[in-house]
């Protein structure tokens, strides 16, 4: 039988996802509960719990929805030279950007600009850096990596925001080296 917390993360699951009904058996118990729809508002709750006989195998099914066909599109990441096109001639963010060294993210994981919420950040712009400054942390599954500059320069521009998910090879910060 099943206990009321694994039922409650079952409904849980169930409201946190698109599956809109759940089959869960075991040798005591059989568990089905479906999502009320706007088709079978009207209809009784079907979720209830019946007896099977003793000695069976325990299975679990779930049924999943039909995919969408509605594609998702994730925002995409603005270059550097757009966000600096608006202040300066095209030709010259090309040739500005070129010359600066990249910080980039030596892994998937979640961008941190401090050690902690209330800490001020590692760097900023203006700051100077040397190549063993740490200038940010990456966590990648629940590991908290600190990121090196790596190289000796003054920071020119955080690219990515803090709490912000980053991937392999993307640019951290912009620096004008010494």
């Amino acid at each position: 039988m099943l206990t009321i917390y694994e039922l409650r993360e079952l409904v849980k699951l169930l409201e946190q996802t698109d599956i809109e009904s759940l089959e869960v058996k075991d040798e005591e118990s059989r568990l089905r509960i479906k999502r009320r729809t706007n088709e079978t508002a009207t209809a009784d709750k079907a979720a209830y719990v019946q007896k099977t006989e003793p000695g069976k195998k325990a299975a679990a099914v779930v049924a999943l929805p039909q995919p969408e066909k509605t594609p998702v599109q994730q925002p995409k990441p603005q270059p550097v030279a757009v966000a600096v096109a608006e202040k300066a001639a095209p030709a010259a963010v090309a040739e500005q950007t070129e010359s600066l060294h990249k910080i980039t993210s030596p892994m998937v994981g979640t961008f941190y600009a401090a050690p902690a919420e209330d800490a001020p950040p590692y760097v900023s712009a203006g700051d100077r850096v040397e190549p063993s400054s740490i200038v940010c942390i990456v966590e990648a599954m629940k590991l908290f990596n600190e990121i090196e500059a790596e190289v000796k320069g003054e920071i020119v521009q955080v690219l990515v925001e803090n709490g912000q998910l980053v991937e392999h090879g993307q640019p951290l910060f912009l620096v004008k080296l010494a």
